[in-house]
């Protein structure tokens, strides 16, 4: 595959021929639209995106009809992430790209799924929602194959969209440590797909993530921040109230540290716990009605420009007014901006995600995970989806074969997990 050039190309808009090109050079289908337009359509389009509608983001997708889903969530992001990079001077489809893709991977029953995968396929290289996702995108995702091999490419996307849909631009074996020194178990591409991986990632700096690329992640960060509590407090879950208590706070920080590390220290947790109700539009006294709602949703309306203003305005004081693009900058939150975030993550987390992990429904989700891999493992290819019962006669030994299986599930959605569970797994209990 073509390595960047000594001479990239005359820049459009700071971005060069080698940000546009695909893993398989294809011919332009219409003068009408970017490279980069096309690549936000095929992920808009494709499956695994539809698939996200019956996915859990925080509360199942059947919980009640206001809830997040993962799909719903995703759509958030992306018009976050667009606004956010546009801003800045990204290209404002490779962002939106990138937000689309940025959970394509996770598997049913959310992050719990996540970890049962992770533990179920350790001895094969473990499982990461960011991993499966460069999977889906370069390879699982029906779209295109390469005519002289026969092998699929998935959805063939530019350089630039793929790079910037990786949120941790290394593998299980390279993760850095976390900012308390232990191990990260984050990582974005397993060993088969190492090649496709050195591809897209030919000219960046090792580890460090294109601007695109913190754009989503940061728009993801904020996004999940901020509605997971709209629903907590929707679902009678949270009182923003709460923070008024000392002994509330001092758990909220607990679980800040417990779940997302050492970022900001307590100090700046407990001032920004101080200042949040402080805020004009912090809702007191939430009783569900139409009103209530109404100020509910412009407390996050407020609270999204309040978070992308500042990273914003950080960014531009460092780098100037000039379009910034893929490494042209870093991406620039202040402090006190993270611990805001955080606080409203921990709020969630304290409330919402950590009680819930003592539910009966919670541990069953992740027998129905462990009981599908074991079945859908003895009875393969015959069991398995006709495009992964062929990825399965194709695998060269037992580790390639489990890692099908694992994409197998990893595709279902809550819903259709429990279906397959009833069908393939109950008849023989």
């Amino acid at each position: 595959m073509p390595a960047f050039r000594d001479d990239p190309g005359p820049r459009v808009g700071r971005y060069v021929d080698e940000d546009r090109r695909r893993w398989l050079d294809e011919a332009p289908k219409s003068q009408q639209r970017t490279p980069f337009e096309r690549d936000r359509a095929r992920i808009l389009h494709s499956s695994a995106l539809r698939r996200l509608g019956a996915k859990t983001q925080v509360l199942g997708p059947a919980t009640d009809d206001f809830v997040r889903t993962r799909l719903t969530h995703t759509l958030e992001v992306a018009q976050v992430g667009r606004e956010l990079g546009k801003a800045l001077g990204c290209d404002p489809d490779v962002v939106d790209a990138a937000c689309l893709a940025h959970d394509l991977g996770h598997p049913p029953f959310g992050h719990n799924g996540e970890r049962a995968l992770a533990e179920l396929s350790a001895d094969v290289g473990g499982f990461e929602g960011n991993a499966q996702t460069l999977r889906l995108l370069t390879r699982l995702e029906p779209k295109v194959t390469d005519p002289s091999t026969g092998r699929p490419i998935g959805l063939n996307l530019t350089r630039a969209s793929l790079d910037a849909a990786t949120k941790y631009p290394w593998s299980a074996v390279d993760a850095p440590p976390r900012p308390d020194g232990t191990p990260s178990a984050k990582f974005g591409v397993y060993a088969d797909d190492l090649e496709v991986f050195a591809w897209l990632r030919d000219g960046a700096p090792t580890a460090v993530r294109c601007l695109e690329a913190q754009v989503m992640d940061l728009a993801d960060d904020i996004s999940y921040s901020v509605h997971d509590v709209e629903d907590a407090v929707v679902g009678a879950r949270l009182e923003l109230e709460v923070l008024a208590d000392a002994e509330v706070r001092h758990r909220v920080a607990a679980q800040v540290r417990a779940w997302y590390g050492d970022a900001v220290d307590d100090a700046a947790l407990h001032d920004a716990m101080r200042r949040l109700p402080g805020l004009g539009t912090w809702v007191r006294d939430y009783d569900g009605s139409r009103r209530a709602l109404a100020a509910l949703k412009d407390m996050t309306s407020q609270l999204i420009g309040r978070f992308c203003g500042a990273a914003i305005a950080a960014t531009r004081e460092v780098y100037g007014d000039g379009p910034l693009t893929r490494y042209d900058a870093q991406l620039v939150v202040p402090t006190a901006t993270l611990a805001e975030i955080l606080v409203l993550k921990g709020l969630a987390v304290t409330f919402v995600m950590a009680p819930r992990e003592q539910e009966p429904l919670y541990r069953r989700q992740r027998e129905i995970i462990a009981d599908l891999v074991e079945v859908l493992h003895e009875r393969a290819p015959v069991a398995l989806e006709p495009p992964l019962a062929a990825d399965w006669d194709a695998a060269d030994d037992d580790t390639a074969r489990l890692r099908v299986v694992v994409d197998q599930v990893a595709s279902l959605t809550d819903v259709s997990a429990a279906d397959w569970h009833v069908r393939l797994v109950r008849p023989h209990r």
